[in-house]
């Protein structure tokens, strides 16, 4: 297969990848944001179709079908996939099944649920055709996965997002988006314990920027419609414990924000630690991240002792689009599947 473009096509924006040859040149990311409107959606389509032009064969992974824009998810996948087909012309379409591999549009009736949400199983296939044994972590912005690999095999048990929740290989906790608050009872503020303000003040983005992890121009919108500087960040944060930023100085604040990070990183540690108890991923096998969080699953690694490779060294990519691969591994993998 001379040309594969692979789409990840999330709730927040769609991932695109160009395969030439079974080698990633080409990497494209837009806002979707379903959630304003189905409209949106089929425009950034539309917008990936026109910019990485014509290709043999389309191959297609989705989480867009949680939004709320869709009755129930098989309607968002049925939805997102006409939008995708009628888009498309001239080109073999596939969309990814999971287990199931690769299927035809005509052949979605029934399958729905094992096209829903299956973009985790994409990149983790291709993980374990090159690393046997291995702890798959891909930190996006809105969530985290946990895939065990062992023998050369992915071995989740959970398929899709309730069962993958319940057994630690899935946590709605990301790089920026989400809330800063989530397992969090009480957080210290210049020398006292502020009980949260559980509202939707401000989101993990700020927590990021505040920290040094996340540059103040990244992440979307911010909950608050201001911008995105430090000094904007904390006052978002201040909220969540009912105060304004002039309460406590920058490096309380700081503080302050150090602390829910590290709360996310433990909720992260204990889904690790599930895995561990049902022994899902041997104990020298070395931590392999993905997405844009993934400067952060190096520290995790660390901190369980694990050795750590970035996806980046798995994706056979032009050097140019090696970062931006890394970020979209969903996409480059069913692109890299789909090419044979």
């Amino acid at each position: 297969m001379a040309s594969v473009i692979g789409f990840d096509i999330g709730g927040a924006h769609l991932k695109a990848a160009r395969a030439s040859d079974g080698r990633i040149v080409e990497v494209l990311l837009l806002p979707c944001n379903p959630h304003y409107g189905v409209a949106r959606l089929e425009g950034a389509i539309e917008e990936a179709v026109a910019r990485l032009g014509a290709a043999d064969r389309f191959a297609v992974t989705m989480t867009a079908e949680l939004s709320d824009a869709f009755e129930t998810r098989a309607a968002g996948v049925t939805t997102i996939a006409s939008a995708v087909a009628q888009r498309v012309k001239g080109a073999q379409t596939l969309f990814y099944a999971g287990e199931a591999g690769l299927l035809p549009f005509d052949a979605l009736r029934g399958a729905e649920q094992a096209i829903a949400s299956a973009n985790w199983r994409a990149s983790a296939e291709l993980v374990a055709r090159r690393i046997p044994e291995a702890l798959f972590i891909d930190m996006g912005s809105t969530t985290t996965d946990l895939v065990p690999i062992r023998g050369g095999r992915v071995t989740a048990i959970g398929g899709g997002d309730a069962a993958r929740l319940a057994n630690g290989e899935l946590l709605y906790t990301g790089l920026s988006r989400g809330d800063p608050l989530a397992g969090v009872t009480l957080a210290p503020l210049a020398g006292r314990w502020a009980p949260p303000a559980r509202e939707s003040f401000a989101t993990m983005a700020d927590v990021r920027r505040v920290t040094g992890d996340l540059a103040a121009e990244d992440a979307g919108p911010t909950a608050d419609g201001r911008g995105k500087s430090v000094a904007e960040s904390i006052a978002r944060l201040a909220r969540l414990a009912g105060r304004d930023a002039a309460e406590a100085t920058p490096a309380q604040w700081r503080a302050f924000a150090d602390f829910l990070a590290r709360a996310q990183m433990r909720s992260i540690e204990d889904q690790i630690a599930l895995l561990r108890s049902r022994a899902a991923v041997a104990e020298d096998a070395p931590v392999i991240g993905a997405g844009v969080g993934r400067a952060l699953v190096a520290r995790l690694a660390l901190a369980e002792g694990r050795a750590y490779r970035d996806i980046a060294d798995l994706i056979d990519a032009t050097p140019d689009v090696a970062r931006d691969a890394a970020d979209s591994a969903p996409a480059c993998a069913v692109a890299l599947l789909a090419s044979g």
